[in-house]
């Protein structure tokens, strides 16, 4: 309902067109009479030509000789007493000076405009002098330049000394007093482009203006575009606008009911999730608002709008497949509203897909810089076709529309800090958030490797093994790789019972009975889960503590129990992991890499077979135990998973294999 109230109510004109093309649609003729628009070369042309028969307004400013004239005397005074003795021949000298420079300010020292130089030194101007304008060229008046050179011609009767210093004073007091008035002079020609025509000729009444079938050509194309912004331009608005908004409602509500078929189908924990639904919905809302605005304020180019923050947004909040689907949604209503609609919803989905490409797995910050450069990069290939077919060459660019690129490839960078804004209102995590908790200098992982430092560097294998069967099988990886960083920072508490922590001579389980061994191991799920909590870490990887020992048992514990008490029936629930179990690919594959990685520290020779018996037995027991029978992971899956583990854990030990020749 936002979005249809938003949206332009104007109706558009139906035809779509290039130049150049085959016109596909009906013939069509003119309802009405309408003027031709000149092609914009042909405006621009015209205006030049127009601006060349301005003549340049000067002004006369009879101030400039009094004031320099009144200087020459108190210098040539100063200059003589400095250089002679006496007064001889200074009365003359001095008159001569002076009627050199009254010579030259009557007939006018001209302060030239390389502006107005375009055919030699000389060009005609406006000459106002008391509100009388006289038409000359400078060419009968002098510069500074000319008078100097005059000067000098006239000096050569005297001695060195007098001319040199007749000269220098004379030069020193040369200023034009014929001034280019650059103020009058634009709004003369502001006045005179105004009345330059925007049209030639016009169309008449029922003439037709283009055949189906016929080549769209420049002089049809014009026509077109006349006949195309005479529609636009209408204030009469022929029909009900009530009636316009409720084919826009159709439009958007389809539009946002096959998103959400779309997430009913493949992504059912956003559908039923109303917090996430509600983000997606004010993003969408959000760009669309700001595309009307900017359509009622007549921005320059719609293109300044950053249209790829959205495709970008998701895709760090979501995955790939959703943040290509809402960013075609946003796309293609907005095609209906903007002009050339084709164009930009062509531009506009391949930069989207450029954006969503470059951050497909977001490993680094430099990411998004390069991200940044693609879409640019995709919107200047994209625009250069479309101005080649349009114009037929490659000089025609317009360079605002390629500065509007690069405005909104910039304003693009704004969804970083905006991810960080919905992470905080709407409690989800993003690839920004995830990269940041795998920095192994973070406060919690800085303490688990401080006080257990096994357990810090078996959680940094298992983040390996995990993180390699991920990426193949396809899921996460950043995410598993975060939560198995994560999954055992419960053994910070007490750190001492777990093997991978205990010195060789200092076993505490030795002292204490197998019910209270297997509690003390079990509670590090529950003292991560708290602990995390605290530190605030996001459910999503909390979600990796609770799961990553499913409902299995301590089975050490459990069998020793049994070996040494045969008659007593222990309480299994002592004895096994609270749960739940694995529910996501990356879960899973958690579970596995770290049953794995400290099942294999047990080897006392990691052979090639004990290594691939060893991964065959762990992962096939926990199958057994139906740990996995919640996630959605395949039986190809986990032979892919075995694959990888085998591999990695040889590469570990440096297993060397024996082959027989």
């Amino acid at each position: 309902m936002i979005v249809v109230a938003v949206l332009p109510k104007e109706k558009r004109f139906k035809y779509e067109y290039e130049k150049g093309t085959i016109w596909q649609h009906n013939d069509l003729y003119a309802s009405e009479n309408i003027a031709i628009n000149k092609s914009p070369e042909q405006l621009q042309k015209d205006k030049e030509d127009v601006i060349k028969s301005v003549l340049p307004i000067y002004e006369f400013d009879a101030r400039v000789e009094q004031i320099q004239l009144n200087n020459y005397r108190r210098e040539f005074d100063l200059q003589w007493k400095i250089k002679y003795s006496d007064n001889k021949n200074r009365a003359n000298i001095f008159t001569v000076g002076l009627q050199l420079l009254e010579e030259f300010y009557a007939k006018g020292i001209v302060g030239l405009n390389k502006k107005y130089q375009t055919s030699g030194i000389d060009y005609t101007i406006t000459l106002s002098d008391n509100n009388v304008a006289t038409i000359i060229s400078t060419s009968t008046l002098l510069t500074v330049d000319r008078a100097a050179q005059i000067t000098k011609a006239r000096l050569n009767r005297y001695s060195l000394e007098e001319k040199d210093l007749l000269l220098s004073l004379v030069e020193t007091h040369l200023q034009p007093n014929i001034i280019y008035n650059e103020q009058l002079t634009r709004r003369l020609e502001d006045e005179i482009l105004a009345q330059v025509s925007t049209t030639k000729g016009m169309i008449q009444a029922d003439e037709l203006l283009i055949k189906k079938g016929d080549v769209v050509d420049e002089k049809a194309y014009y026509k077109l575009e006349s006949l195309r912004a005479k529609h636009q331009d209408q204030l009469v608005f022929v029909g009900k606008r009530e009636v316009v908004a409720i084919g826009q409602f159709i439009l958007v509500a389809l539009s946002i009911s096959l998103i959400l078929v779309f997430l009913s189908i493949f992504r059912r924990d956003i559908f039923t999730d109303y917090r996430k639904l509600t983000l997606i919905f004010i993003i969408v809302t959000f760009m669309l608002v700001a595309l009307s605005w900017s359509i009622s304020i007549n921005l320059p180019s719609i293109y300044y709008i950053p249209y790829c923050i959205v495709p970008i947004i998701i895709r760090l909040l979501f995955d790939s497949r959703l943040a290509l689907n809402i960013h075609l949604l946003v796309v293609i209503i907005a095609g209906f509203f903007v002009p050339n609609g084709f164009e930009f919803v062509f531009l506009q989905i391949t930069a989207g897909m450029a954006a969503i490409y470059s951050i497909r797995n977001l490993l680094r910050r430099s990411q998004f810089l390069y991200s940044a450069a693609l879409i640019f990069l995709t919107y200047i290939i994209g625009y250069v076709g479309i101005s080649i077919i349009h114009e037929g060459t490659f000089t025609d660019m317009d360079w605002l529309t390629v500065g509007a690129f690069f405005v909104s490839v910039i304003l693009s960078l704004l969804a970083y800090p905006l991810i960080y804004l919905f992470e905080k209102l709407f409690g989800i995590t993003s690839e920004v958030t995830l990269m940041e908790l795998t920095n192994t200098n973070s406060k919690l992982l800085r303490e688990l490797s401080f006080k257990a430092p096994g357990t810090f560097q078996h959680s940094l294998q298992v983040a390996n093994l995990a993180e390699a069967a991920i990426f193949e099988i396809g899921g996460n990886a950043l995410l598993t790789r975060a939560g198995a960083l994560y999954h055992d920072i419960g053994k910070i508490h007490n750190p001492v019972i777990f093997i991978e922590n205990q010195k060789i001579d200092n076993n505490p389980h030795d002292t204490i009975k197998f019910e209270e061994s297997a509690q003390l191991i079990i509670r590090h799920v529950t003292d991560g889960v708290k602990l995390a909590e605290k530190n605030g870490l996001p459910e999503i990887i909390i979600d990796f503590i609770r799961t990553h020992h499913g409902t299995t048992r301590v089975d050490y514990f459990y069998h020793s129990f049994l070996k040494n008490y045969p008659d007593t029936v222990p309480d299994e629930k002592v004895f096994r992991y609270p749960g739940p179990i694995p529910f996501t690919k990356e879960t899973a594959v958690l579970m596995l890499a770290d049953s794995v990685e400290a099942a294999s520290r047990s080897l006392k020779n990691p052979t090639h077979d004990a290594i691939s018996e060893l991964v065959e037995r762990i992962i096939n027991y926990k199958l057994n135990q139906n740990q996995l029978i919640d996630s959605p992971i395949t039986l190809k899956d986990i032979v892919v998973i075995k694959q990888i583990f085998k591999q990695m854990l040889e590469n570990i030990y440096h297993v060397r294999i024996d082959y027989e020749i």
